[in-house]
Parts: C-alpha cells; sequence; structure tokens
C-alpha cells in the first residue's frame, strides 16, 4: 500500500456454522493488517466471539444470525433447511440493508464475506471466500449448486482456498469445468505452523458444527475413550467468555481455544479425531497430522470430503453411529497428509481493494 494514503478499511464477515469460517478467515485478516489496511470484524454468536478473542483490538459489528441447526436425524436435514429458507431470505435482506448503509456512510471500503449470501456492495470492491462452487445436496445438488453460483456471480471476486490442479484438497466442490464468473485459487488457508514438540495427548477430539450433533459426538467421545487408559482431550468448541478446563480422569475437557494455544495442544497430540468440515482439513493438512473422521450426518460436503480422502488411502473416516475405538486400528493402513502446496499471496490479492 502507498503509505501516503489513507489506509482502507475492509470487513471481513464469516458465516457462523460452526468455527470453520471464522478459523480460516484468521490468516486472512492477519495479512491485511501486515499489509496496512483496516479491519472490520462482522458476524454472529460463536464465530464472531471467536475473531473478537483473536483479534480484541478491532472494531466489529455483529451480523443477523443464518440460525442454522441440524435435526438429531441426518435424514431430517434437508427438511430443516428447508424450513430456515424463510428465515435465511430475510436474514440475507438484513444483511444487505447494514451493508448498505456501511458503505453509504463511508466506513468501509472493501468487503470479503466468507459464505454470507447478503455481505457484497456493487459500490465497492466485494470478494467472496468459499470452498463450495458446487452445493451438494444429494439428489437437488444441480439446483443447490446454480443457486449458489448466482449469488458468486454478484461479487467481484471469488476466491478459493484450495489449488487449481492435481492435490487439491476440495475435489468437485471447489472446482467447475466452465466457470462463469472471476476465480482465483489462493491455496489452502491454515492459521496454524507445524512444529516438533513432545507428544502429550493419545488422541485430541476436536468439535465444531451447530447443535446438537456436535453435543451427541461429544457424549460419543467421552463414552468411547473413558474406558482407556489413555490421555485424552476434548476441544468442545463452545466459545464462551472465559475459558474452562475440567478432568474427567483420563480425559481433560477443553470449551474452546485461541489459535496460538489450538496449534500447540495439536502439535503436542498424537492423533487428532474431527468432524471433515474443509478448514479442518486445511488445518490437520498444515499440520500434517495422523487423523480420523466423522463427518457431520446428513451434511452432503462433510460426507463426501470424507470419502475423497478415504478413497485417496489419505485419512480413513466412518459415520457418526459406527464410531468404536477399534475403527482407530485403520489409521496405520492410511498414508496421512503431505506437503500441501499453497499459492497464498496477499499483495497480489489485496490489489483490488486499491483498484476504486
Amino acid at each position: 500500500m502507498n503509505p501516503s494514503k489513507k489506509p482502507k478499511t475492509i470487513l471481513v464477515a464469516p458465516l457462523h456454522w460452526g468455527l470453520g469460517h471464522a478459523a480460516r478467515c484468521i490468516p486472512i485478516i492477519r495479512s491485511l493488517l501486515e499489509q496496512g489496511y483496516n479491519v472490520v470484524l462482522a458476524s454472529d454468536g460463536g464465530a464472531l466471539s471467536l475473531l473478537k478473542h483473536e483479534f480484541p483490538y478491532l472494531d466489529s459489528l455483529e451480523l443477523p444470525s443464518y440460525a442454522i441447526e441440524y435435526p438429531k436425524k441426518d435424514s431430517n436435514f434437508k427438511l430443516k433447511l428447508l424450513m430456515n429458507l424463510p428465515h435465511i431470505g430475510k436474514t440475507i435482506s438484513r444483511e444487505r440493508k447494514l451493508i448498505k448503509k456501511l458503505v453509504k456512510d463511508g466506513r468501509i471500503d472493501g468487503i470479503i464475506s466468507d459464505n454470507r449470501l447478503g455481505v457484497y456492495s456493487k459500490k465497492i470492491p466485494s470478494v467472496y471466500l468459499t470452498h463450495q462452487l458446487n452445493v451438494l445436496s444429494g439428489n437437488t445438488s444441480w439446483f443447490s449448486s446454480k443457486a449458489h453460483q448466482k449469488v458468486i456471480k454478484k461479487f467481484n471476486e471469488c476466491w478459493v482456498p484450495d489449488i487449481e490442479g492435481a492435490g487439491n484438497l476440495s475435489g468437485k466442490l471447489g472446482h467447475l469445468k466452465k466457470p462463469t464468473f472471476s476465480i482465483k485459487y489462493i491455496g489452502p488457508l491454515s492459521r496454524m505452523i507445524r512444529r516438533e514438540l513432545p507428544v502429550k495427548y493419545d488422541f485430541m477430539c476436536l468439535l465444531s458444527g451447530p447443535e446438537p450433533q456436535r453435543s451427541i459426538l461429544e457424549r460419543k467421545f467421552i463414552e468411547t475413550f473413558s474406558v482407556l487408559d489413555k490421555k485424552v482431550l476434548i476441544v468442545q468448541g463452545v466459545v464462551d467468555v472465559q475459558k474452562t478446563k475440567e478432568i474427567q480422569g483420563n480425559i481433560t475437557l477443553i470449551n474452546f481455544l485461541t489459535t496460538k494455544d489450538l496449534e500447540k495442544v495439536i502439535n503436542e497430540s498424537e492423533i487428532i479425531l474431527s468432524r471433515s468440515g474443509y478448514t479442518t482439513i486445511m488445518d490437520i493438512a498444515a499440520m500434517r497430522k495422523k487423523a480420523y473422521f466423522i463427518p457431520t450426518p446428513g451434511q452432503y460436503e462433510q460426507e463426501y470430503l470424507a470419502n475423497r480422502l478415504k478413497l485417496q488411502r489419505v485419512v480413513p473416516s466412518c459415520k457418526q453411529e459406527d464410531f468404536s475405538i477399534e475403527k482407530l486400528n485403520e489409521i496405520s493402513e492410511f498414508k496421512g497428509f503431505k506437503d500441501v502446496d499453497s499459492n497464498y499471496k496477499p499483495e497480489y490479492l489485496f490489489r483490488l481493494f486499491q483498484s476504486k
């Protein structure tokens, strides 16, 4: 940036659907600050809380919530989402109204929206960050993909946190045969750095995602690991004002960890058990850790990513209902993640915000 010019202010707005969208925005926010931009954080729920814990000195605002919840039965997921569409539509309208006022008042000069459908403006550079150019929804995947692509076209650029060619992590989710809008493959994003530390935990369980499925898996982990003579850490993925820590025999439960602490315990853990959300996959790939994935029931994207990595013999996985401690014996038969290429170059990406 030209030091003689007034720093531009970029609004970074991740979707609150678990903590993954907010987590992968952290390296982008760091880069914006390093490049001399001002940043305003915008989200809701745990996602906003996580960003405020990471960047307590930045301005923030609360966006209307999409109120995404999972049913207890995965077969009801699509129905639950369809029933929530009117509310989502109203939320998008409220987002649009709020963004329009921010732009009119001159409070922001650019936007990076991570899957927030109404956070864009035709008057300032607007970026859509997603790994889901195709949105899997079973027999309605064609419709959901086209609807999502229609939204993406409203933005100046679409940034995909993956590589374009062989060795990519997102598969058909993040790649189109004939794209009709501007796509930049920025390389996998991770807030984590691999370090060689002594192993402290045999297993680390990393929980995330909306309720009630987050709690269901937590109870399953406690029940499974409580009978073992192994050291287990469960990071519950529940962001609150204060961190909490509870010890139940061989199991330590912590409600949430900021990036520095989470990076440390991942480096100190032998095996990571988690959902197969895309951000989690990017983090574990960056750390090159042994892992076992349990996709959220009914979430087609996570099921696809877990099955893809299983077929590639990278990481084993199973359905939540089928998980048992014996399943972890499969890990030794899989090759795990190798070095992941990244072409993330902030100074190149952020030129868009200097164009207007």
